[in-house]
């Protein structure tokens, strides 16, 4: 029998495949064509101290090879988030970890000590989100507010903490080892890749933003290419993301030494993608007579 049981710092998930934040909302909408039951963990959209309205539109935008948003992390808050979305997502045989979000560490503290005793299993902290002018990105983006935030978080999480990591700097190592360095359990990656597009027929850009995070197939060999550097430079496991849409796609992952993956603009094309990919992911198994996962991660690993 196949085995897809992986654990992250303590915490054992059913398969590697877990949602990519912000494009799952909670997983009520969703709920009408998942079963969330078969999910390794649902990752919720970033939950702020305090409603957030987010960017002003237009804010999406396709491009080739995936999308651009500009969306800027908004929320209800974590008031509307114990109240409506936590109550659901309990029902739900499946890990439930929680998008912070903030703009300065003590917003992210006030969130993190919110859900201390909520029975949620993990936090992934967002300090990567390209959208947003304060704090978020900010704190992504120097290693040593990373190692800063890190820190602090971890003075008042309950939970084992993911830090989520920007794509957008010179160095992904120097930041995976900053975070590590700091005491974070896990990390995930890749967050957005900044861009931009123009519409030459209004003369203007796409988005009100004028940038936005790229997400989707196009990103996806950056992505692999950097999961494989911090999986080579730290000893946390790390959550893999960028552009995943089919179970092969997220093998590449997992072969560059990511112990679960996350799926992310693929579900708004096929609200089912995670099932696929889980599906997939258990053909590829079959196919090639693996018959625990943990045999193939970071397989590739030199």
């Amino acid at each position: 029998m196949m085995k897809t049981e992986v654990t992250i710092a303590g915490v054992t998930f059913k398969n590697p495949v877990m949602t990519a934040s912000g494009t799952f909302g909670s997983g009520i909408e969703y709920s009408e064509f998942v079963d969330l039951n078969q999910l390794g963990a649902v990752v919720t959209k970033g939950v702020a101290s305090t409603p957030w309205p987010g960017n002003p539109v237009p804010r999406i935008t396709e491009v080739y090879g995936g999308m651009l948003n500009a969306i800027g992390l908004q929320n209800p808050g974590i008031e509307v988030f114990l109240e409506r979305d936590l109550p659901f997502l309990k029902q739900a045989d499946t890990r439930m970890i929680v998008n912070v979000c903030g703009k300065t560490v003590e917003e992210y503290e006030e969130v993190v000590e919110r859900l201390g005793d909520t029975g949620v299993d993990m936090l992934e902290i967002n300090v990567s989100c390209p959208n947003v002018k304060e704090g978020a990105i900010a704190f992504g983006q120097n290693a040593d507010s990373l190692y800063a935030i890190t820190s602090q978080i971890k003075k008042k999480a309950r939970q084992p903490v993911i830090m989520k990591l920007s794509p957008n700097v010179t160095d992904i190592t120097e930041m995976a080892r900053a975070a590590e360095a700091a005491g974070a359990d896990a990390l995930s990656l890749i967050n957005t890749i900044t861009g931009m597009k123009i519409d030459i027929a209004k003369r203007t850009f796409a988005l009100a933003n004028k940038t936005g995070g790229l997400s989707g197939p196009a990103i996806k060999p950056v992505a692999v290419r950097m999961v494989y550097q911090c999986a080579s430079a730290v000893d946390i496991p790390i959550i893999g993301m960028g552009g995943i849409q089919s179970g092969e796609d997220a093998v590449e992952f997992l072969m560059a030494g990511a112990t679960a993956v996350a799926v992310g603009a693929a579900n708004f094309t096929d609200p089912c993608a995670t099932i696929h990919v889980i599906h997939g992911i258990e053909s590829y198994m079959e196919r090639s007579g693996v018959t625990d996962i943990r045999e193939i991660i970071g397989c590739v690993q030199s």
